[in-house]
């Protein structure tokens, strides 16, 4: 089984990349692999609502000069979803944020490709609107059909400063038992 996680934060090893590997280090205690993607630094465009995914409904997205095919390529392929981000205005990172947009069209243009997989929100925030972002990357999950496993608490660590969230032992126990949860989960899916 493979989960494949996408850091959605403009730095590449920041507090939502270490939160994210939290969870990983979880999965990969029952041999599930974990692949880490960082989407920052332009990798991504905006969805311009051309509407072509559901004329080709050819599981891709029709703007080709960007990496969000590779991304598809990932999610399909992959048994489970993370998707991380930190809390910027009390939502997710542009950079997520595009990601979702498209990856969610594309899928809903091809049947709900991407339903029945395990999904999971990985979020950082600094003090508040960590819900608000938990929300919009649950919204994506649940619009496409992913199941979502639970936690002890909202998928949320709080930290300013990289490594800060490494100070939050209830958000580090939260990642914990997200990646337990989520390992159970798609043993079961996988069965």
């Amino acid at each position: 089984m493979k989960v494949v996680a996408f850091n959605g934060s403009i730095r590449k090893d920041g507090n939502t990349s270490l939160l994210i590997d939290h969870v990983s280090v979880e999965l990969e205690k029952e041999g599930i692999k974990t692949e880490k993607i960082w989407i920052g630094g332009g990798k991504l465009h905006g969805c311009i609502a051309c509407g072509k995914c559901f004329e080709n409904r050819d599981r891709t997205c029709a703007v080709k000069n960007d990496d969000l095919n590779s991304y598809l390529e990932k999610m399909i392929e992959a048994d489970g979803i993370i998707l991380g981000s930190p809390t910027y205005f009390g939502n997710v990172s542009p950079e997520l944020k595009m990601l979702i947009d498209r990856a969610g069209m594309v899928s809903i243009a091809n049947n709900s490709m991407l339903r029945r997989k395990a999904g999971a929100a990985v979020v950082s925030v600094r003090r508040g609107g960590g819900t608000d972002t938990f929300h919009a990357i649950n919204n994506f999950f649940f619009l496409n059909q992913i199941i979502i496993p639970g936690s002890i608490y909202w998928n949320f660590a709080f930290g300013l400063d990289k490594g800060d969230v490494e100070k939050d032992d209830e958000g580090l126990r939260t990642m914990k038992v997200l990646g337990e949860n989520m390992a159970w989960l798609l043993k079961k899916l996988n069965a």
